[in-house]
């Protein structure tokens, strides 16, 4: 839809190509050990809003699921922002490492399926979601343990 503004002189378009909408910037993320130091405070930060999320999730069954569920997302978002702040050397010397970090991440996922399924099974909403922070909780604690050895040993942030 196009609407003519005023003598006609302006344009204003209001339905974009959702091509364009949804296009990502062609920009990489800098490889600086500045940008590698702020996105490992950004992981380590999320995994403490994820601790916190789970500390208070089973006074909230209501969205206490749901807001865990998203610090988790929040997590791989940050960890996936830390590996494109990685330069050549660390993703070639790092790769298993890295790898297996983010296989940790899906182990640690999978404890939002087995939440689903206790609770399909007959374990109360409140039992079920309080097991699964516990998990996750404990889980989140060896990942950060494991993530900051390895980028330590990788050398990450470090100029």
């Amino acid at each position: 839809m196009v609407w003519f503004c005023g003598t006609g002189v302006g344009l204003i378009i209001t339905v974009l190509c959702p091509v364009l909408v949804f296009a990502q910037w062609p920009f990489n993320a800098p490889v600086t050990p500045d940008a590698q130091r702020n996105t490992l405070a950004a992981v380590r930060s999320q995994v403490n809003w994820l601790q916190n999320a789970t500390r208070t999730a089973p006074n909230n069954v209501s969205g206490g699921y749901g807001n865990v569920w998203q610090q988790f997302q929040a997590l791989r978002a940050a960890y996936t922002g830390l590996t494109q702040t990685l330069n050549p050397q660390q993703l070639a010397q790092g790769a298993n490492d890295f790898a297996e970090l983010n296989a940790g991440l899906d182990i640690i996922q999978e404890a939002f399926t087995n939440c689903q399924e206790a609770v399909n099974a007959g374990q109360t909403q409140n039992a079920a979601l309080r097991d699964m922070c516990q998990i996750i909780r404990q889980a989140t604690q060896v990942w950060l343990q494991e993530f900051n050895n390895r980028c330590a040993k990788l050398r990450v942030g470090w100029g």
